[in-house]
């Protein structure tokens, strides 16, 4: 029985990157042989096992072959005969299919490591069309690794292009689609996912509401933004926020936030919640089981993108009520991210009289001047129940009004 480490841990080994977790396969050996070492038996399409003391995966060597449709379409080999290169070959990427020995010597079969000095992303064989996640996969690793210079084979993107014209694409369940999308959003780069599942046809498939990153009629042919708004100009601000900013749930609102961009024939300058965008991010959240603070954060940020784009010419009242609106009082970094988001927004690029370039940083000062309104003195005064909360909402109007008829003057600087 021969043990090597596999996968990620050599690939990020090699290009100098942390190691988070290391991945061994056992050749030769079998599930009795493991069991008898300690090793807690985990898979359930196929044994993997965690070592006795440092929990690591050890899977047998194993073969598969398509037997269905989707990713989990397929019959496991996992007998002690399987060798180390039939294991390797069932692997997505050559950058991943390297193994490691215990004396530290490679085994390559694919080339991998001319790959990784290449800066290749490239399959490992033609099999690769038989798991639609792949798609999903190799767009991530496009994001993770462009910074180093990697790019995509021409005949693996070609490969992709097959899996979605094959429909294969419809047998990834949305648990599976979000966890690559998150992986992604983490990634120095979140904006080459999309631009890859464009480009392989696969990006409407996924996520049918974002049409305004590859449709041509409707959104792109208004005259008023045929010059600023297009795909690239879109994700190359995906990419310069992603410099400023970490947080998935920002990076995911701003790509939301055209939803609301798209529907400038509406009569904006009366909305105070665009409710009917926030319903379309609620539903693409909830079919992806999105987690719930980056679903917020996402909704709040469509429903409130024009009000908090006039927020200037919006009275002290509806920026209360958008401060109630949005749980400010209980979660104040809901400001802070709305008004990186406001500060950061598509309109920006326009000077007009209605879009403020720096409207966060108003939203922000507004929310620092009523934040400390003291309920005490509310209730020595007497006030009880539902009159608590009339009051300190007069009382926050009030203030706030006061604050900008005093800055009038400077209201466009703050």
């Amino acid at each position: 029985m021969k043990i090597y480490l596999v996968g990620g841990a050599v690939r990020d080994s090699l290009l100098n990157l942390p190691v988070k977790d290391k991945d061994w396969v056992v050749v030769g050996g079998t599930e009795k042989i493991l069991l008898e070492r300690n090793f807690q038996q985990v898979g359930k399409d196929f044994p993997v096992f965690l070592h006795p003391e440092t929990h690591e995966e050890y899977a047998l060597a194993r073969k598969e072959r398509k037997s269905g449709k989707g990713y989990t379409g397929f019959d496991t080999d996992c007998n002690s005969d399987v060798t180390l290169e039939e294991d390797l070959i069932r692997r997505d990427l050559t950058i991943n299919a390297i193994a490691q020995d215990e004396y530290g010597n490679y085994i390559d079969p694919f080339q991998g490591k001319k790959d990784i000095e290449c800066g290749l992303i490239r399959h490992v064989s033609e099999s690769f069309i038989e798991d639609p996640l792949r798609v999903l996969r190799v767009a991530r690793f496009a994001a993770t690794l462009v910074h180093l210079g990697f790019k995509i084979a021409e005949e693996t993107m070609l490969l992709m292009c097959i899996i979605v014209k094959k429909q294969e694409l419809s047998y990834l369940t949305s648990n599976r689609i979000w966890n690559e999308t998150e992986k992604a959003l983490k990634t120095l780069n979140p904006h080459v996912y999309f631009q890859v599942l464009y480009e392989c046809n696969a990006l409407h498939f996924f996520f049918p509401e974002m049409y305004f990153l590859y449709e041509k009629k409707n959104f792109l042919n208004r005259s008023f933004f045929k010059k600023f708004c297009n795909k690239n100009i879109i994700l190359m601000g995906l990419a310069e926020i992603s410099l400023l900013n970490k947080d998935i749930d920002v990076r995911f609102s701003y790509l939301c936030q055209f939803l609301s961009v798209n529907q400038i024939d509406r009569n904006y300058s009366k909305i105070f919640f665009d409710s009917y965008a926030a319903s379309i991010i609620h539903s693409v959240c909830k079919r992806f089981k999105i987690p719930s603070y980056i679903r917020d954060i996402a909704v709040l940020n469509t429903g409130f993108y024009f009000f908090l784009n006039t927020i200037h010419y919006q009275s002290s009242k509806n920026i209360i009520n958008l401060f109630s609106k949005v749980d400010a009082w209980r979660k104040p970094d809901r400001v802070k991210k709305l008004a990186f988001l406001s500060n950061f927004n598509f309109l920006r690029n326009f000077k007009s009289e209605f879009f403020c370039i720096k409207s966060g940083c108003f939203l922000e000062k507004c929310f620092s001047v009523v934040k400390n309104v003291s309920i005490k003195l509310i209730l020595k005064k007497g006030f009880k129940g539902y009159e608590i909360k009339q009051e300190i909402t007069r009382l926050r109007i009030k203030k706030l009004e006061f604050w900008r008829i005093k800055n009038i003057k400077h209201r466009f600087y703050l």
